[in-house]
């Protein structure tokens, strides 16, 4: 489980768009905003300073993650084309300093989301952290093409803990949110993953195209695209959603599916569907989650 180190004794001076690279600021702004909706729909209140710092920590989590995720990470980083412009391995950050920015980080957003909210939440936010960094980061991402499906628990958290921070609970409402997320991860980076195979084949990281093909691939991302629509309708079909959120997740739905099966019926050679369905998967997300959010905030449900 240890990783390999880069071998170096020079480094570049580090700025500080740097280290919010290592933040992942990307990753960042999905858990954010979906946090948020987890947030809004809970029930009950919490008083809006409180709930500003919640959703700081809560962020401030993601980024400890992402932090340690680069430490971990930086090897096979600094192999493929998309991550080798990092701040590590184009030698701007020391490993040893993303690792004690990671562990720090994780200590104050733990902490401040306890003190903010409450002991749930903070331990649901401990807990993802954990599992992103240990579970998916240094076991499950070397070991098996299962890797995202399974890892992509730590992805699918966010709204859990945004609820728990309000309500001090996570009910059937807040898995709902979790599964959606959940079921989205897969066919979101399996996309990627097709038009990046040769970068992940390099690296050594077994993703689905790499060890099963892309034709294998192809069909699991259809499959988990119509599975995906099925549980975008949950929110829905138990009264926690109304008209203009299923009507929205209808048509971006649509927009998933079929692009999924240009996914599945392009030729072997064509990576460019997969890239179409990999950036549309990103504006389905958020747009599943606005909808939810739209709701709340015109009063039309809830």
């Amino acid at each position: 489980m240890t990783p390999v180190a880069i071998k170096s004794d020079t480094y570049a001076l580090a700025g500080p768009r740097d280290y919010i690279v290592l933040l992942k600021p990307r990753v960042m702004s999905l858990v954010i905003f979906t946090a948020l909706v987890g947030m809004a729909a809970a029930p009950g209140g919490l008083h809006p300073a409180l709930a500003a710092i919640s959703l700081l920590a809560i962020a401030v989590g993601a980024g400890a993650s992402g932090a340690l995720n680069m430490w971990w990470d930086a090897d096979i980083d600094a192999v493929m084309a998309r991550t080798a412009s990092r701040p590590i391995p184009m030698r701007r950050v020391p490993r040893a300093e993303a690792a004690a920015l990671g562990g720090f980080l994780t200590a104050l957003s733990v902490a401040l989301l306890a003190l903010a909210a409450n002991y749930l939440a903070a331990g649901l936010l401990a807990f993802t952290i954990f599992f992103y960094v240990v579970i998916y980061s240094m076991w499950l991402k070397r070991l098996t093409p299962q890797n995202i499906v399974i890892g992509g628990a730590a992805g699918a958290l966010p709204p859990v803990i945004g609820w728990a921070a309000v309500s001090g609970t996570a009910p059937l409402e807040a898995w709902v949110l979790f599964a959606i997320i959940f079921i989205w991860t897969p066919p979101h980076f399996w996309a990627l993953a097709l038009f990046k195979k040769g970068d992940y084949a390099r690296a050594g990281i077994p993703m689905m195209p790499v060890v099963k093909g892309a034709r294998a691939t192809r069909r699991q991302v259809f499959i988990y695209a119509l599975v995906l629509v099925a549980a975008s309708v949950a929110p829905f079909a138990i009264g926690m959603a109304g008209a203009f959120y299923i009507a929205a997740a209808a048509v971006l739905g649509a927009g998933f599916v079929w692009l999924a099966w240009r996914v599945l019926t392009a030729a072997e050679t064509d990576r460019q569907p997969a890239m179409r369905l990999f950036r549309f998967s990103m504006i389905y997300l958020f747009g599943i989650f606005a909808a939810l959010l739209f709701e709340r905030l015109a009063g039309l449900h809830g």
